[in-house]
């Protein structure tokens, strides 16, 4: 969509071909269908976020910044909020008022939108980009264009469209694709964590920290702070997912995992120090001298939780807390603070938000988001190698991307 607006702002005739019926299916899931636009951090500051060939994006994303995208929302009557961790949300927390701006500039644009085209490949001249063959039902149909621009996404949540279509068309006109991964994905663990998961299934945290540790080398490979989940599988959540984006990058992570060689250690209370918490589990357990073990967490833990520390404590559940050892007390702190989880994989790109590898960049003029290979191709979004943290910056990359691609080129009559 944003690549349509531009290429109209630039004068030219721009027609959007939509393989679903309708358009921007993906925006509406994004942030949990309360659109997370983009971040509100220093443009310059996107780059590190970006973990996926961040660089190659810096010009795009000075040319079209989280201010203009902000703006453009704001000029058409939508406000913005922020809130924690610098995510720009719309005032009103609904996906479908983002989707409706961009919706309400095509027409005012005079952009045709075709929904139902499948585009069933590019056609290229004397290596040039001159349109494509596109099916409506059982309809095909040649559209000519003097500029194609390939905007199909990645990989991942394919109920929304994106279900790689657009890797086999770029690579049936000359361009490699560097593999295809899932990114800000859940995590999955193993057999003995498993049960520890399922147990808590649906419990969410807030204000842990984590660290995911290589224990052949006992690295810290990736620190974060913030939410998770566990669930039937493992764990996700903001931070999990995160993490997923980093670790898919470690050396040999595939093998690792394999191996039960990475682990997920989470600090319950990381706003105590070991001694701090201690002194707090001495308090509350003076205040139930009397009581089991088992009884005396409430205060402590979510009630989900407590049954698991009880187990992995190895403090016998009915044991008198006024009889618990300054060693086995010691032992439960330490646990606390390094609740561990041995992870084993990542789910299934169909589950993820985000794709990892794509269009090699190598092959795409970054200031203009050209094909190096055929004239008159361009590229935006996610088809591109190109992948960042949560946060508002993989949308960004596709307004960002997507501009460019719009703007390049001369001003043409037709496309």
């Amino acid at each position: 969509m944003m690549a349509a607006l531009s290429s109209a702002e630039n004068g030219c005739s721009v027609t959007l071909l939509e393989k679903m019926d309708s358009l921007g299916k993906k925006l509406l899931i994004t942030g949990k269908g309360r659109c997370n636009i983009t971040s509100s951090i220093p443009i310059n500051d996107f780059i590190s976020n970006i973990p996926g060939n961040g660089m190659f994006l810096y010009s795009s994303l000075n040319k079209f910044t989280n201010k203009d995208i902000i703006n453009i929302l704001e000029k058409e009557g939508l406000k913005v909020k922020e809130e924690r961790g610098h995510r720009i949300f719309p005032v009103t927390d609904n996906s479908k008022d983002v989707l409706n701006v961009f919706l309400k500039l095509l027409k005012k644009k005079n952009i045709k939108v075709l929904t139902n085209a499948k585009v069933e490949k590019i056609i290229v001249e004397k290596g040039e980009a001159v349109g494509v063959q596109c099916l409506f039902s059982n309809d095909k149909k040649i559209i000519e264009a003097d500029k194609v621009i390939l905007a199909t996404g990645g990989k991942s949540y394919p109920l929304t469209g994106s279900t790689g279509d657009g890797y086999k068309l770029a690579q049936e006109v000359g361009h490699k694709i560097t593999e295809i991964k899932p990114s800000l994905v859940p995590l999955t663990v193993n057999n003995k964590s498993l049960n520890i998961c399922k147990n808590m299934q649906g419990l969410s945290l807030k204000n842990v920290s984590i660290k995911i540790i290589d224990k052949t080398k006992n690295k810290t490979i990736y620190e974060d702070f913030g939410e998770m989940l566990f669930t039937h599988f493992g764990v996700s959540g903001p931070i999990i997912l995160s993490a997923s984006a980093y670790i898919l990058r470690y050396p040999k992570i595939e093998e690792l995992l394999n191996e039960d060689k990475i682990s997920l250690n989470i600090d319950l209370k990381p706003a105590l120090t070991e001694k701090q918490l201690e002194d707090r589990i001495l308090r509350d357990f003076s205040k139930m001298q009397n009581k089991e073990f088992k009884n005396s967490l409430n205060e402590l833990l979510p009630q989900k939780m407590i049954p698991e520390i009880v187990k992995l404590s190895q403090i016998q559940e009915s044991k008198k807390v006024n009889s618990i050892t300054k060693e086995e007390r010691k032992n439960l702190v330490y646990l606390l603070k390094n609740f561990e989880l041995t992870l084993k994989g990542f789910r299934p790109i169909e589950e993820a938000i985000i794709t990892s590898g794509g269009i090699c960049i190598k092959e795409i003029n970054p200031k203009t988001m050209e094909s190096k290979i055929v004239k008159n191709l361009y590229f935006a979004g996610e088809i591109i190698d190109v992948d960042a943290y949560t946060g508002g910056f993989n949308l960004q990359i596709a307004y960002s991307t997507g501009y460019v691609a719009g703007k390049a080129g001369n001003k043409v009559e037709n496309n």
